[in-house]
């Protein structure tokens, strides 16, 4: 039988002999020193070690972080997105006339009808802010809950699981190697839904090194990043 001490010393424990995946995918166990309560899902601020009170000067004017996402692409701002306004959004982020049409349709396709405030569909498939926490998917990495708030240290996970050349940014194989390890059994839906969400972000936001830094990918969930991706086109 084990000794209260030595059953006290494994609690904190996260790594397991027996489970090599938990040495693996590491843990960050030193980021409730680095963020007060980590583990306290923040309900309008996407949060890290480097902004602890989330995106500096934003207003999240009382929307869930999962719905200042969203938001982004409700171009005129009635609470309620289209196909159209989904398209818009992506050329706005830089996105190719072909790769938005075919995304700007597929996105609402799938997210339409989960949002919808009756059990009728919607024929223009439109998605609607107030509950899009109902059209969130698995095979994900659960940054976003439920209720579609920012869980700080599922966002910290990524990086430290999958970050493993640099700790603060993801190369593209270690991107695919998180979206592969994420996958929940059979919810293929999921797994598409998360390989198309990376890639594209990928594709537009990565770095001239071909890595996605921390700050990149914390943006896309409050979308800061799609704002600052919007006025860097404008200005260019």
């Amino acid at each position: 039988m084990a000794s209260p001490s030595s059953v006290a010393g494994s609690s904190l424990e996260t790594e397991a002999p027996q489970a090599a995946v938990t040495r693996e995918r590491k843990l960050n166990p030193d980021l409730q020193e680095q963020l007060p309560k980590p583990y306290l899902a923040r309900a309008m601020v996407a949060v890290d070690a480097d902004h602890p009170n989330g995106t500096e000067g934003r207003d999240p004017r009382g929307m869930s972080v999962l719905q200042q996402h969203v938001a982004f692409f409700d171009r005129n701002g009635d609470g309620i997105v289209y196909p159209w306004e989904t398209f818009k959004g992506m050329r706005a982020i830089g996105c190719g006339f072909f790769t938005s049409l075919v995304f700007g349709f597929l996105i609402n396709l799938v997210m339409s009808y989960p949002t919808q405030p009756g059990w009728l569909p919607s024929l223009l498939l439109s998605v609607h802010i107030k509950n899009i926490h109902k059209a969130k998917h698995g095979s994900d990495s659960e940054t976003y809950d439920t209720e579609g708030r920012f869980d700080p240290s599922k966002f910290d996970a990524i990086f430290s699981k999958y970050g493993r050349i640099h700790p603060d940014a993801l190369t593209k194989d270690e991107m695919n190697l998180m979206l592969k390890a994420n996958r929940n059994i059979y919810d293929f839906l999921g797994w598409i839904a998360a390989i198309g969400e990376w890639h594209l972000l990928y594709s537009v936001a990565k770095d001239k090194d071909g890595l996605l830094q921390r700050e990149t990918v914390r943006g896309v969930f409050d979308a800061s990043l799609f704002e600052r991706l919007q006025d860097s086109k404008k200005s260019s």
